[in-house]
C-alpha cells in the first residue's frame, strides 16, 4: 500500500483513476446513462477533488436544473467533511439532501481515489422528489385517512441547530405540501406551528426559517407579525 494507504492502513478494491480527465472518461457516460434511465429530476454530477478547490470543484454535471448548478460550481458541506477525513471511506446511499429552495433530494455520494490513495473524485446521484411529493399529495386528498398517531411533544437533538431543523421539517411536512409548491397561506401556516412551539426564541431562527421556506427574511417579519395579530 502507498501513501494515504501506508498511512492510515486503508485498504479500497474499487477502480482507481490517474485524474480527473481519466476518470470522467469513464463515468461520463454513466452519468448520462443514470439520469436517462431515471429522467429529468434526476442530476448527476462529478466533482474533481484533486484540486481541493471546493469552490469550483464540478468538473461534469447532467440535469443540473435539479439544484441551479453548473460546470465551475462549488462542493457540497459533505464534500468539505470529505476532505477533513480523506481516508475514511465516504461513500453513502440513499440519504436525504435539500436544495437552496427548500426542495427535498435522495442522493447517493460514491468516492474515486488516485492510485497512492488520495480522492480525486465523487460521483453525486440526487433525485428531486417533489414531483412522487405531488403525486403523494393527490392521493392523500381522494384516499381515505387513517387516524394521525400522536405528535411527539419534545425533541431530543445534539445541538440547538439540529433541533431548529427538526422543527422546520416537522412544520413543512404537517403543511403537506413540498416548499416549491408552497402559497403565502402554506408558508404563514408554517411560520404559525413554529411561532406556537417557540422556534424563533432560537437566536436567527426568523432567518432560518425564511430560508427553509424560501422567503426573504423581510418577509418572514412581515407573515409572523400577520400571524400574531391574528392569533391575538
Amino acid at each position: 500500500m502507498r501513501a494515504v494507504e501506508e498511512q492510515f492502513g486503508l485498504t479500497v478494491n474499487k477502480g482507481r483513476f490517474a485524474s480527473i480527465e481519466d476518470a470522467h472518461a469513464v463515468l461520463g457516460p454513466v452519468m448520462h446513462a443514470i439520469a436517462g434511465a431515471v429522467g429529468e429530476h434526476c442530476e448527476v454530477v462529478l466533482h474533481d477533488l484533486s484540486q481541493r478547490d471546493m469552490n469550483h470543484s464540478i468538473y461534469a454535471i447532467v440535469n443540473g436544473h435539479v439544484t441551479g448548478r453548473e460546470i465551475g460550481g462549488p462542493s457540497t458541506n459533505l464534500g468539505l467533511e470529505v476532505m477533513k477525513n480523506e481516508a475514511a471511506e465516504h461513500d453513502e446511499f440513499g440519504y436525504p439532501g435539500r436544495t437552496a429552495d427548500g426542495r427535498e433530494l435522495h442522493c447517493s455520494s460514491v468516492y474515486y481515489r488516485d492510485a497512492d490513495g488520495h480522492i480525486i473524485a465523487a460521483l453525486c446521484i440526487n433525485i428531486d422528489l417533489t414531483p412522487l411529493q405531488t403525486i403523494q399529495n393527490v392521493l392523500a386528498a381522494v384516499l381515505p385517512t387513517s387516524v394521525a398517531p400522536n405528535r411527539e411533544r419534545e425533541f431530543h437533538a445534539r445541538d440547538i441547530a439540529t433541533l431548529l431543523d427538526t422543527m422546520i421539517a416537522d412544520a413543512i411536512a404537517a403543511v403537506g405540501r413540498p416548499v416549491a409548491l408552497m402559497d403565502k397561506a402554506d408558508r404563514m401556516a408554517a411560520l404559525r406551528m413554529l411561532d406556537e412551539l417557540g422556534a424563533f426564541h432560537v437566536k436567527r431562527g426568523v432567518e432560518t426559517v425564511a430560508k427553509r421556506l424560501g422567503i426573504s427574511k423581510v418577509t418572514a417579519y412581515a407573515y409572523l407579525d400577520q400571524v400574531r395579530t391574528e392569533r391575538d
